[in-house]
Formats: structure tokens, C-alpha cells, sequence
């Protein structure tokens, strides 16, 4: 097998083994991660029930969570279910490997955001700051924790990192 010399001084030979092995890095897993209505209000609604951390806060934590855990998230919040109906609709064909999602209080009548969730064939964790069994009856209900591989409530901005590393494990366990 012949081989050449490349402008870096590295054979070619050199140069294929090293395009191979940079091609056997494992890409890393990405997470969708949807917020639903009213919580671009976080820190300022509620406090005394969702906590003083923006969503914004939570995302840049949860960040550095993903890259502790060699993930990626890609964090959106919408106050329209058609939106997070169409995120989720492309979520599998973009390469995520899972999604974690607050609904808010779409979670206790929206039977879209159930089909499209459960149409993306993607495992999903449903994930809520207060522990709506906790709170008044009509948040008792979950109409997408069916199509969901678990669920988190209750634990304030910690949630959403709670979410992430559930469903980080639960996908490593099955390799």
C-alpha cells in the first residue's frame, strides 16, 4: 500500500485511520425539551408555588446537566399547543433520542399533545414543578402521562434535571 504525504506531514494512511476513528465517536444523545403555557412567566407567577428560577435559569442549568451527563438539550417553550404539537411531530425525524416535557395546564385536556407524543415514537417524560396531585381536583388528571415513559412533579426547578437523568438512564439501561 502506497502512501503520500499530506501539507501536514501526515500520511495518508495516517490521515484515513485518524477519519476513522473521529467517525467511531459516539454522537451525542439530544433531548427535546418543551415548556408549555404560561412558563416564560416563571419567577414571577406563582412564586410561592413554581419556585423564583426563570425558565431561562432552569434551561441554562439544565444545560450544564446535559453536558455533565455528555447530552444535548434543545429547550423550547411555546403558549400555543399547535406549536408543541408541531415540535413534537418533527422531533423524531431531527435526530432526538428522547423528549422531557411540561405541559402545564395542557396537560389535563390535550389529547393532541397525547396523539403527538405518542406519534413521534420517541420515550417522553412528563415533568411538572408543583405536584398537581397535590393541588386543586382538575389538575389531578393527566391526558399524556399514558403515552409517557414517567413522570416528575413536585420538586420545584429540579424537575426538569430530575427528568433528564431518569430518561438518560432509562435509555442507557436498554443498550
Amino acid at each position: 500500500m502506497a502512501t503520500k504525504r499530506t501539507k501536514t506531514g501526515a500520511t495518508s494512511s495516517t490521515a484515513a485511520a485518524a477519519k476513522a476513528a473521529s467517525t467511531r465517536t459516539p454522537k451525542r444523545r439530544r433531548f427535546l425539551v418543551l415548556s408549555g403555557p404560561n412558563l416564560q412567566r416563571l419567577g414571577k407567577r406563582e412564586p410561592e408555588v413554581y419556585g423564583r428560577k426563570t425558565l431561562e435559569d432552569i434551561h441554562v442549568e439544565l444545560a450544564r446537566v446535559a453536558d455533565d451527563l455528555s447530552v444535548e438539550v434543545d429547550c423550547k417553550q411555546s403558549n400555543y399547543e399547535g406549536e408543541l404539537v408541531g415540535w413534537l411531530g418533527e422531533a423524531g425525524d431531527q435526530g432526538f433520542s428522547g423528549i422531557l416535557i411540561n405541559p402545564g395546564a395542557l396537560t389535563h385536556y390535550s389529547y393532541a399533545l397525547h396523539d403527538a407524543i405518542k406519534a413521534s415514537g420517541l420515550p417522553c417524560v412528563e415533568l411538572h414543578l408543583s405536584n398537581p396531585d397535590a393541588r386543586e381536583e382538575f389538575r389531578h388528571v393527566s391526558v399524556v402521562a399514558a403515552v409517557c415513559v414517567g413522570r416528575v412533579a413536585g420538586f420545584g426547578a429540579d424537575s426538569y434535571r430530575l427528568a433528564l437523568i431518569g430518561l438518560v438512564q432509562k435509555l442507557a439501561s436498554k443498550r
